[in-house]
């Protein structure tokens, strides 16, 4: 047997972890007390911006890329040839404590590849999180990645140490999971998200003393990987609608495919990862999150892929003309919400503000409305821009003229790396903003 310390096991199953998306709020607010260290904030965690705008982090790591499943979009599959690590519950829960001390880190998210059986992972995960909870009193965020598989008294006693629990739906239909994952199927993955659900939905139900555990508190999530099979974007959205729906999830994670392995069924190894459409399904996400949109009013079987240039809320308004234009002084919330360039937080704005003075387009740029968008979609006390007198066809060709002209400028946005500098052009700083807000 090979030794390996735990520094070269970090280095691998930190570099494993790469791919499972954890870039969420951790929806949870939890102090530790006199006795624990480590507080769980639900403004973020995870490398990504919080609602106050701060960049947070946490230790996002696999307990093992040993895995007995061979699917052929992963790069730990059973038959990839890469360097295997395990590390064992008390070096996980050392290395987050010790992280955690020399500020490093906010919480850990804890994934795995298969070792042995999904149960006997389950088991060797819990364990990590109970040292954590139980001997070191660390009150910090943790997400931990449920395995299809697993036993339910398994699944259980992880929720019951994770603040948020996860399981991935991997691909958009049952007949891609058949093709590239073999050892998976539809059912071993909707059974424990059906089961988070109703243990969260329980612990909600009764209350409890404040320091009772709690399953779950911060709810569930699943991923799934865009672009290595042929679904549309129709298709993934009507399972999203549908999984939210169901199964109350928290948040749909969309992971550009990025070819990390050689094989017929997938997308050649130099293809590019599709970013500009996983984009364009996170800004639809939000969509039917909380703008009230149903995937069928965003795509159609005719029309099953979104616009490259024009984002899906300002697509459905061009498709939509009759619609418009919206007066912003007595229109409805939920009608605010379908104007491109209104959000969510403007459109209450809208509505508290419009109770006590008419609001004018300069008002409305105040309130935090993305005014250049919106004028060709609205009216204020009847009138509207000179230069936003246009209608139907013209006014499409307004804005796809305007983002074919930012991608001959070639304008791009530093935060995004990727290697299509058209990709780059589109998703302007206005669309970047809305990637972290929501607002659209």
């Amino acid at each position: 047997m090979i030794f390996m310390d735990v520094f070269e096991k970090l280095k691998i199953l930190t570099d494993a972890a790469k791919y499972d998306a954890a870039c969420t709020s951790s929806g949870v607010n939890r102090k530790s007390g006199k006795d624990g260290i480590g507080n769980a904030a639900a403004c973020g965690i995870c490398h990504t911006f919080s609602g106050d705008g701060r960049c947070v982090s946490l230790l996002k790591i696999l307990m093992s890329n040993v895995c007995v499943y061979d699917c052929k979009y992963c790069v730990n599959r059973r038959s990839s040839d890469t360097p295997r690590a395990t590390f064992t519950p008390r070096e996980i829960a050392d290395l987050t404590i010790n992280f955690y001390r020399r500020n490093y880190i906010e919480g850990l998210f804890l994934s795995s590849g298969v070792v042995g059986s999904p149960t006997r992972t389950v088991e060797l995960m819990t364990e990590a999180l109970r040292i954590l909870r139980e001997e070191y009193r660390f009150y910090g965020y943790i997400h931990a990645k449920a395995i299809p598989g697993a036993d339910d008294e398994a699944i259980r006693a992880l929720g019951m140490y994770a603040d948020r629990l996860s399981c991935n739906i991997e691909l958009p239909s049952e007949s891609s999971l058949a093709l590239l994952a073999p050892d998976k199927s539809r059912s071993s993955v909707l059974r424990p998200m059906g089961l988070i659900r109703d243990g969260i939905s329980s612990y909600g139900s009764r209350r409890l003393p404040a320091a009772a555990a709690r399953f779950a508190p911060a709810g569930q999530s699943t991923q799934m990987i865009i672009g290595a099979t042929p679904e549309s974007d129709l298709k993934i959205m009507r399972l999203s609608e549908g999984l939210y729906r169901k199964f109350s999830l928290k948040r749909v994670f969309y992971s550009a495919y990025v070819p990390v392995v050689e094989n017929s069924l997938l997308p050649a190894p130099d293809t590019a990862p599709p970013l500009l459409r996983e984009h364009r399904l996170y800004q639809a996400d939000w969509l039917l999150r909380y703008y009230g949109f149903t995937a069928d009013e965003l795509l159609s079987e005719s029309s099953p892929q979104f616009d490259r240039f024009v984002d899906p809320k300002c697509g459905w308004a061009l498709a939509h003309p009759e619609f418009f234009p919206v007066e912003i002084n007595t229109a409805p919330y939920e009608t605010l919400l379908r104007v491109p360039g209104i959000g969510v937080v403007s459109a209450k704005r809208i509505v508290r503000a419009r109770k006590h003075t008419a609001i004018t387009f300069e008002g409305l740029r105040r309130l935090g409305a993305a005014v250049k968008r919106a004028r060709f979609f609205v009216t204020c006390g009847g009138k509207r821009p000179s230069e936003a007198d246009v209608r139907g066809g013209a006014l499409a060709a307004l804005i796809s003229d305007a983002a074919a002209v930012s991608v001959k400028r070639g304008r791009q946005l530093s935060m995004f790396e990727a290697d299509d500098p058209d990709i780059r052009a589109v998703i302007t700083p206005e669309e970047a903003q809305k990637c972290i807000t929501g607002q659209m």
